[in-house]
């Protein structure tokens, strides 16, 4: 397990951080493991009730497509932000719920909900 860094060690090593990675931020693979139009929308209906059912998604999302929305769950399953629950039950049932992965995302997201109310009109 990697050590975790305190916010003042990340201020203080952010320009090796970088360099070591190759150029590359570290921040930038989990962006672009939560990024696209549905992913964050179906984590935050899950931050709400968590565990949501397919067709509690959908109607929280309105204008997502089936397609669409089976996607974006398979990739944050595949990527461990999510757990999927299947029931042996007539009529089939599934529930989708945070992992503890998806968990440790709610301070990032508490932080970015306190950013867009402090600089977002």
């Amino acid at each position: 397990m990697e050590k975790l860094m305190t916010y003042e060690e990340f201020l203080q090593n952010i320009s090796s951080i970088v360099l070591t990675k190759s150029g590359n931020c570290p921040v930038t693979p989990v962006v672009e493991m939560i990024q696209g139009k549905w992913k964050l929308q179906i984590l935050y209906a899950l931050c709400i009730k968590n565990p949501r059912r397919f067709g509690e998604l959908k109607k929280f999302l309105q204008s997502v497509t089936h397609a669409a929305l089976t996607k974006a769950l398979k990739e944050l399953e595949a990527d461990g932000f999510i757990i999927r629950t299947q029931y042996n039950e007539m009529p089939p049932r599934v529930e989708y719920s945070l992992s503890d992965k998806g968990k440790d995302l709610l301070p990032i997201f508490y932080s970015l909900a306190n950013f867009g109310l402090k600089y977002i009109d």
